[in-house]
Order: C-alpha cells, then sequence, then structure tokens
C-alpha cells in the first residue's frame, strides 16, 4: 500500500470524526475538534487525489467515512442494529476494497514507463 491510500483512509478516519462532530457537538473544544478534523481530512483527500484517481480516492473516502460513521453510532450513539445496515456496509466496503485493487496511481504509472 503506498502512502497515498494511507493518507486516504486517514482523511476518511477523520472523516468520521467530523461527521459524527457535526450531530454531537456543544461547545467551543468540541467545534474546533471538528473543524480541525473537517480540514486535515479534506486536505489528505486533496494530496490523494493528486495522484490516485479522483473518483476513485472520492469513492473510497465517502464510503469508508459513512462505514465507519454508521458502526459508529450503533457502537457509541444508541443507533439501532440492524443486519440490513450491516450487510450493505460490507457491501459498500467491498465495493472500495475492490476500487483500491484495481487502481494503480499516476506515480506508479510513471515510474514503469
Amino acid at each position: 500500500m503506498n502512502k497515498y491510500w494511507v493518507r486516504l483512509f486517514v482523511a476518511a478516519f477523520l472523516e468520521i470524526f467530523w461527521v459524527i462532530g457535526l450531530a454531537h457537538s456543544y461547545n467551543f473544544w468540541t467545534w474546533t475538534g471538528t473543524i480541525m478534523a473537517l480540514l486535515i481530512s479534506n486536505y489528505l483527500l486533496i494530496t490523494a487525489a493528486q495522484v490516485l484517481p479522483a473518483g476513485t480516492a472520492y469513492a473510497a473516502f465517502v464510503g469508508l467515512g459513512t462505514a465507519g460513521t454508521v458502526i459508529s453510532e450503533i457502537l457509541f450513539f444508541g443507533e439501532p442494529f440492524k443486519w440490513e445496515k450491516i450487510i450493505i456496509i460490507i457491501l459498500l466496503l467491498m465495493g472500495v476494497i475492490g476500487l483500491k485493487s484495481v487502481t494503480d496511481c499516476k506515480e506508479e504509472e510513471g515510474a514503469e514507463s
């Protein structure tokens, strides 16, 4: 796994925090953390998308962020557990894994030429 995919995974992880923060922030510090997570997450997405195909990067970012947010809401915030949600998240993650497995980044393509 190259550093651009790592950046994308970190960006998606931070997306989970800022999306949850939008719903659950209540004071200056929680809003500050939410805004910082949003800025860093988007910066990492942008830098990863400069090398990875933009559509693939964005789809993986949103897919991982969505899956993480739904799982976090179930585990920590009392969202009802439904098998249908888990199955859909598994399908979503299979799509992200599929995109990663068939995507080459521009840096690697340049090195092969």
